[in-house]
């Protein structure tokens, strides 16, 4: 069940709010307040595997789990950010910032919950795809498909042995079967 505040707050309120970076995490979306379902199991399983499959890819982009993106009035968190490593932001000491990016990610990848709204979901993604992201995913795993959104193209919905598109400069080949054979746990 997604919790809604139901007062309007402009942005810059929303992000001095002390409680939206609790788990699960909120969000700001067309000036409403809104709590992220919590993930189960399969949702957390493929976030996992996708930042770590990403992050051995060798490139130069990495891979951020529930990171916060905060750009053209909406602050979502993204199930996994590709942020291009030259464009992390960086505090004084040369650590990487811990409020999250002011920028749309090159590559946003959302995982859809039983409880979540592929609407807003879809919303988030467009958003940062009319903001700057380069590509994004949307993976349903209980139809074992995931819709590809890239700027200036209508989006694909692929299925079974269709390869995914990622972005130039990632070496990474991998279909969508591969995806979903990860909720199969293996032998220990």
């Amino acid at each position: 069940m997604t919790i809604t505040n139901t007062e309007t707050t402009s942005l810059k309120e929303f992000l001095k709010l002390p409680y939206i970076d609790e788990s699960p995490a909120w969000e700001y979306i067309n000036s409403q307040v809104i709590q992220k379902p919590m993930p189960g199991g399969k949702h957390s399983l493929l976030q996992k595997r996708l930042v770590a499959v990403i992050d051995t890819a060798r490139s130069d982009y990495e891979a951020f789990p529930e990171l916060r993106c905060t750009c053209g009035n909406r602050s979502v968190v993204a199930d996994v950010a590709v942020v291009a490593t030259n464009q992390i932001p960086l505090d004084d000491s040369g650590d990487i910032v811990s409020t999250g990016i002011n920028f749309a990610p090159n590559w946003v990848i959302e995982i859809l919950s039983p409880d979540q709204s592929q609407t807003r979901v879809t919303g988030n993604i467009l958003h940062c795809i009319k903001n700057g992201t380069q590509l994004g995913w949307l993976i349903d795993p209980s139809e074992r498909s995931i819709i590809v959104y890239q700027p200036a193209n209508l989006p694909d919905l692929l299925f079974g042995e269709d390869v995914l598109p990622v972005l130039e400069g990632i070496n990474l080949t991998t279909i969508v079967n591969q995806i979903f054979a990860w909720l199969q746990l293996r032998d220990k």
